[in-house]
């Protein structure tokens, strides 16, 4: 944890937040399932992967000095804390969920380990082997 760069790292969980806000919103706007939940957690799998690969680029770009297993957990943590303060209270409560139905949700933290996986990912494949040619 010594090597985390706080600031950085904060900054690259807002990047994700702010790029995947509006395509969890939005897909409740193109219904292409009869699950609307279930679309806009699929549209959210798989806008994490381009969204989380920019963050971890963002984060990296001075070198490999956080392990990726460390920054994708501080950036997932940092996820929780936005989905708490703003996700909830704005979209979900007033359409009658509530933060237990979000948080206890499989999809969620489904979503959750595909976002530490990328950052780790990123960090294995893209830092640490160019660091050791």
């Amino acid at each position: 944890m010594k090597n985390l760069n706080i600031k950085r790292a904060i900054i690259s969980s807002i990047i994700v937040y702010v790029l995947l806000i509006p395509v969890f919103i939005g897909s409740f706007y193109v219904p292409i399932l009869k699950d609307p939940d279930l679309q806009a957690n699929l549209a959210l799998m798989a806008a994490m992967l381009p969204a989380a690969y920019f963050a971890a680029h963002f984060y990296y770009r001075k070198g490999p000095k956080t392990n990726g297993l460390i920054l994708g957990c501080f950036m997932f943590l940092m996820a929780i804390i936005l989905d708490a303060v703003i996700t909830v209270p704005v979209f979900i409560i007033p359409l009658g969920g509530d933060h237990l139905s979000f948080f206890s949700d499989i999809s969620f933290w489904l979503i959750g380990l595909e976002y530490i996986a990328v950052i780790a990912g990123y960090w294995r494949f893209k830092m640490v082997k160019t660091a050791n040619v």
